[in-house]
């Protein structure tokens, strides 16, 4: 599972069935500090989430075919929530005081 941003829309006109009715976004990975990596994936959006939107992803095939209710199929990213914020706590300090990034 991963935070990303929603960099764009993939349009497909021949999809396999499992996927006919499903829209696809393309997701870039966030480091810690929020920034892009420009590691991305395709995945199959059921949070109604949009270009620009921080969305949480889940990156495992199993789990996300367990989400769309697919006993078999080539499924592995799903997009399953929008982020509206992040708190960390930042080992580095004494304490482990907390942070937040706004992403």
């Amino acid at each position: 599972m991963y935070i990303g941003k929603v960099i764009g829309t993939v349009v497909a006109t021949v999809k396999i069935p499992h996927l006919r009715g499903q829209k696809l976004l393309m997701v870039d990975q966030l480091d810690l500090e929020g920034a892009e990596t420009g590691n991305y994936d395709i995945a199959v959006d059921v949070a109604q989430a949009g270009t620009g939107d921080t969305v949480l992803v889940i990156d495992e095939g199993n789990g996300a075919r367990q989400v769309l209710g697919l006993q078999s199929g080539a499924v592995r990213t799903v997009v399953v929530g929008i982020v509206d914020e992040v708190d960390l706590i930042d080992a580095g300090q004494d304490g482990l005081e907390p942070y937040s990034v706004s992403l």
